[in-house]
């Protein structure tokens, strides 16, 4: 009985030897094991890994925060105020005491330059804070109510769209006068346009998506159906956006102050400061070369930021 029993082992061996049960896993499948078995990476935490990667992205990201903390805290440990004036010290070039040299009447450039940075930053953040608000809700809207609402909505838009933007600001600024809260009502009466188009077009594709069908069916309310679920879904082509738009609402700033409807003196903007420097760009170059760079620095750094969050948010490219 023993040998029959032998006998059956061994034939059944050398089945299983036959059937390469005996063969190694594949890589394949032992990937796909990992895969299992691997912690799960949030939407957020994939976006920042994907982010970091980017050296460009990362260079523009350290460079703004540098010239956020240059425009913030600068002019609060300067021993400088923006507006004093220093009849001894007209026109000096860059030196050891005024690493910008100083204008026309002898006030510290380096000084000007970090307040009128704060102040272009300004303007740049508030017109993204119109475009988030406004533009985000008022596209939402329309694409979410879609019919006669969405038509009556965007063709308000497209009135308004069809008008010259710089045009209309400057009328505005020349109606209202030069200062800082005129730019801020002036560039928030239109910046929100190109925003609302943007998010209509998402809550358009999102709203016929799987998961808005069954947050109705759970008896979602519209209010959280467009907040909960519809816009954050939305909010990447948002984000990416805003912070390419922010350089240009300092460029328009910095073209208002230049050309005189900006903020009011002795208060300076890049823009300013750059328009005075143009009368001595022989005498003293360092006037415009500065304030100059400083725009062209803040441009390039959101410019860095935004193609980078493009191409992390981007759901093609995950893995």
């Amino acid at each position: 009985m023993s040998e029959v029993v032998k006998v059956s082992m061994d034939i059944r061996v050398e089945e299983l030897k036959d059937k390469s049960l005996w063969e190694p896993i594949p890589e394949s499948e032992k990937m796909g094991a990992e895969a299992l078995t691997a912690p799960q990476v949030t939407f957020w935490g994939d976006v920042w890994r994907r982010f970091r990667k980017n050296r460009l992205a990362v260079i523009g990201l350290v460079l703004l925060v540098i010239i956020l903390l240059f425009a913030l805290v600068g002019p609060l440990v300067s021993p400088y105020p923006y507006d004093k004036q220093d009849y001894n010290a007209i026109l000096e070039p860059p030196n050891f005491a005024h690493p910008f040299g100083t204008d026309y009447v002898g006030r510290d450039l380096f000084t000007r330059v970090m307040y009128g940075a704060r102040i272009s930053l300004a303007v740049g953040f508030l017109a993204a804070m119109v475009q988030l608000v406004i533009g985000v809700l008022y596209g939402g809207i329309s694409g979410f109510m879609g019919g006669k609402v969405d038509e009556i909505m965007m063709r308000i838009v497209d009135i308004m769209y069809a008008i010259p933007i710089l045009l209309i600001v400057i009328l505005l600024m020349v109606v209202l006068g030069p200062g800082l809260v005129n730019i801020f009502l002036a560039l928030g009466f239109f910046y929100w346009l190109g925003m609302a188009r943007i998010v209509r077009s998402q809550i358009l594709t999102l709203k016929e998506e799987e998961f808005v069908l069954a947050a109705r069916v759970l008896g979602a309310s519209t209010k959280r159906l467009l907040l909960r679920h519809l816009i954050p879904n939305a909010m990447g082509p948002v984000i990416v956006t805003v912070t390419l738009n922010i350089p240009n609402a300092i460029f328009t700033e910095a073209f208002l102050s230049y050309i005189g409807l900006g903020v009011s003196a002795p208060m300076a903007s890049l823009g300013s400061l750059a328009s005075d420097g143009v009368e001595y760009i022989r005498t003293a170059p360092w006037l415009m070369l500065f304030p100059a760079l400083t725009i062209a620095l803040i441009a390039l750094a959101f410019n860095f930021v935004g193609d980078g969050l493009r191409d992390s948010l981007d759901p093609r490219l995950r893995r």
